[in-house]
């Protein structure tokens, strides 16, 4: 057996170790990239170091710093508040409303769990009390999180791009961006018209300042209880117990709020408009913020998406050990003996897809971009098509009750039965999966070919 193949095959048992035994990949690709490091491929540490995304990682810390301090004082709440206020409670806007403030967290740097977990239990409860589809209204928001989720500054956004440049590839963020954003807003609209939104249209509104998950920013109930249960995430529905108190509460745009709001522009502005890193700007609103309210920043700390760090560093850790003992080029040279490079374009888009339905969207990214290089170095295909339809078939899966994403929403939804609403997720996840890679590999890759 080849070294090549080894590598290969560990690369599967990493995944299907993490899929089910709820491991973090991250810490089993790291211990992998030391054993082949060691053993197969006889690197020492600073060979398989060579490989660890410092860039990437001070990204990760950056964003998802700044969006914690954004969650802990409430900024976020307000944000929900304030879009619910925008459509004046019109109930046939409201999943849009969830889909539109989903891609915009997303877009700003939020991790996309993060974001479905501050969204869909509001969400899902105007959902229950107004008659929606709860598959509707869970689905807008995560194909919300992963519309918003490939701009310049996001997670997804940032891994893709830095992978793109570290392996010399062509690349186009907006053009990324835009066909993840454009793919998931034509799904939604299918969603809507589908489960049954044209029918909201007859129905009321509710009052925009009508709070149906019965609460605010966790800094108000602090500030109501005294302290008192305090649970991470906001609690269950959004910190339920605050009441009308913490509602009124999360409307008010204080200091710190305005302050936040002012440092994600301010992000926008950095990277966009002066081509500022996103990690450091990020960590340097984060620790403004921190020095003028040090509370919220205590409690934002903990929130930082460490374990997304750990996946993500450790799984290019170990493809960069896969690219110092050549199995990279050996895979994309096997890939190219299938003969027909749109072929194994369209083989990559499933197994992205189909992969990232049981396991984790950012390792699956991660680990098979790499794999596509040399045959989209032969030029035979467009690299930034192709990166764009693998990225949105690796993604737009999340709706699968298996990912993150998808159990999000099955735990938030209220009043529901569970198993038929498993069921639900499920069939639609498996739908996806058929359906949406054929989708995107003809419109982004065969498509511009033909041009």
């Amino acid at each position: 057996m080849s070294d090549e193949l080894i590598s290969v095959l560990v690369l599967v048992a990493v995944f299907a170790i993490a899929t089910t035994r709820s491991i973090n990949m991250g810490a089993l690709a790291f211990a992998a990239a030391f054993g082949v490091g060691e053993l197969v491929a006889d690197l020492d540490a600073d060979g398989i170091f060579a490989g660890f995304p410092g860039d990437l990682f001070v990204v990760l810390v950056g964003v998802t710093y700044l969006f914690a301090i954004a969650r802990a004082n409430g900024t976020t709440d307000w944000l929900v508040h304030a879009a619910i206020r925008l459509v004046r409670g019109r109930i046939a806007l409201i999943p849009w409303v969830m889909f539109a403030l989903t891609a915009a967290l997303t877009a700003i740097g939020a991790v996309s769990p993060a974001a479905v977990a501050i969204v869909a239990p509001i969400a899902l409860s105007f959902a229950t009390q107004h008659g929606i589809n709860p598959l509707l209204m869970g689905a807008m928001v995560v194909h919300g999180a992963q519309g918003g989720g490939f701009s310049p500054i996001s997670i997804y956004g940032s891994i893709v791009n830095g992978i793109v440049e570290r392996e010399n590839l062509p690349g186009n963020e907006l053009a990324l961006f835009l066909a993840s954003l454009v793919v998931n807003v034509v799904i939604a609209a299918v969603l809507f018209v589908v489960l049954g939104g044209l029918k909201l249209w007859r129905a009321g509104a509710v009052a925009p300042a009508e709070d149906p998950a019965g609460g605010g920013s966790r800094r108000d109930a602090q500030e109501k209880t005294g302290g008192e249960n305090l649970r991470k995430g906001g609690g269950k529905n959004g910190g339920q117990g605050g009441g009308k108190g913490t509602a009124a509460a999360a409307t008010r745009l204080d200091p710190a709020r305005s302050a936040t709001l002012l440092a994600l522009v301010a992000l926008v502005v950095a990277v966009l408009g002066f081509d500022l890193d996103a990690g450091l700007s990020a960590i340097t609103l984060a620790v403004a913020l921190s020095v003028l309210w040090p509370d919220d920043s205590r409690r934002a700390t903990g929130q930082i998406a460490w374990p997304t760090v750990l996946l993500i560093c450790g799984m290019l850790t170990y493809v960069g050990v896969l690219e110092e003992m050549g199995t990279i080029e050996w895979a994309g040279e096997g890939v190219s003996d299938i003969g027909s490079p749109l072929l194994a374009a369209l083989l990559l888009c499933y197994i992205g897809g189909l992969i990232s339905a049981f396991a984790s969207s950012v390792g699956i990214m991660g680990a098979l971009i790499p794999l596509a290089v040399p045959f989209l170095a032969e030029g035979e295909i467009g690299a930034v098509g192709m990166i764009a339809a693998f990225a949105v078939s690796a993604t737009v899966v999340d709706v699968s009750p298996f990912s993150t994403n998808g159990a999000l929403v099955l735990a938030a939804a209220p009043d529901v039965d569970r198993e038929h609403f498993f069921r639900q997720l499920m069939i639609y996840g498996g739908i996806v999966v058929a359906v949406v890679p054929a989708a995107v590999w003809l419109a982004l890759v065969v498509v511009p070919g033909l041009g």
